[in-house]
């Protein structure tokens, strides 16, 4: 029997579809009291085990193979940790015409979180890109991330950031640095499990987000906060954030070009540059917004369904690029190191 799957013509991702689907769930049956406590607490250990099994998939040849294209990501934390966060002050314009302070609170942090892993390396393997450096250049941003969001947060969020303090640092180094070197420690022993069991803990990832998604946004119903978003605040935060993906998209792509990159590296700049982590900031949002996490990441969330979509049309038309090979610049896939294929198929 032919394995069913989702039809070609779809633009939208099956997982946008489950993304939404929690957030109605969340919104007819939220978690409450004991139930509330236990999703958390899942939701929590869910998240440090997605770090670990980063830790485990990432070898050291990979990183040895990323870590030499240093100018391509010192260029692409520039873009996720400076040119993000300088957009996101700059739309403080748009308040009260556009954005409702809080949702400008929450685009504001949607800048300053780490770049994504998982989607930035699949994009740039369709689109024949250097997938080496698209690894590392994602791995980096979220291990910088640790530390320099919560900093920038509390910098530029000031006291709307709710929880920031010392002891929140403490908790996101516990829960994503720590699972993450943990799984690279481990690594040795179980690299080749991870390796051959890629599908069913593809899953895992996926579903800890879920359950992350399901938790935040039913915190969200208990408090009440979303009587505060109405149908206009959300399409002009939509818009917002469409001209946002556009411009890092445009910046990313092009000034690759001026600063003499070539069209692989390009590639992985523009993925790894212009995407932020859902993975990372939700769990980032719940320890330093408290209770009002749900609206916090109602940006983030929306941003990550934008760059789903229109990364996959853009990598698609860049896999069919007379340039995807030439003479000058062999194919992507002569460059990668063994068991990336795997994790960028």
């Amino acid at each position: 029997m032919k394995r069913l799957r989702w039809p070609s013509w779809m633009p939208i991702d099956p997982y946008i579809l489950l993304l939404l689907g929690t957030v109605g769930l969340a919104a007819l049956l939220p978690a409450r009291g004991t139930g509330a406590d236990v999703a958390s607490g899942a939701s929590t250990g869910a998240v440090a085990f997605l770090f670990f099994l980063y830790g485990a998939r990432l070898s050291t040849r990979e990183a040895m193979d990323g870590v030499r294209h240093w100018r391509l990501h010192v260029t692409v934390l520039a873009c996720t940790f400076v040119v993000f966060p300088l957009l996101g002050l700059a739309s403080r314009g748009l308040v009260p015409v556009f954005l409702t302070d809080p949702l400008y609170q929450g685009l504001l942090f949607l800048t300053l979180v780490p770049s994504t892993i998982q989607s930035s390396i699949a994009f740039t393997s369709i689109a024949r890109g250097n997938v080496p450096a698209a690894i590392c250049a994602g791995s980096f941003s979220s291990l910088v991330g640790i530390v320099v969001t919560p900093l920038l947060a509390a910098a530029l969020l000031g006291g709307s950031g709710g929880g920031f303090s010392a002891d929140s640092v403490v908790k996101i180094v516990l829960q994503l640095l720590v699972p993450f070197l943990a799984g690279q420690l481990l690594r040795r022993w179980i690299g080749g499990f991870v390796a051959r069991h890629k599908k069913v803990l593809g899953l895992v990832d996926r579903g800890s987000i879920l359950l992350v998604v399901y938790t935040a946004f039913s915190e969200g119903m208990v408090q009440g906060i979303w009587h505060q978003v109405s149908p206009a605040r959300l399409a002009g935060l939509l818009a917002v954030e469409a001209v946002l993906l556009a411009v890092m998209l445009g910046l990313t792509w092009y000034g690759a070009k001026g600063l003499g990159f070539g069209r692989q590296d390009r590639i992985a700049i523009q993925f790894a540059g212009s995407k932020k982590s859902l993975a990372a900031g939700l769990p980032m949002a719940s320890v330093l917004f408290g209770a009002q996490a749900s609206l916090a990441v109602l940006p983030l969330m929306l941003f990550h369904q934008m760059q789903l979509m229109v990364c996959a049309v853009i990598a698609k038309r860049r896999s069919h690029d007379p340039e995807a090979v030439s003479p000058e610049e062999p194919a992507a896939p002569a460059r990668t190191a063994v068991g990336t294929g795997s994790r960028s198929a």
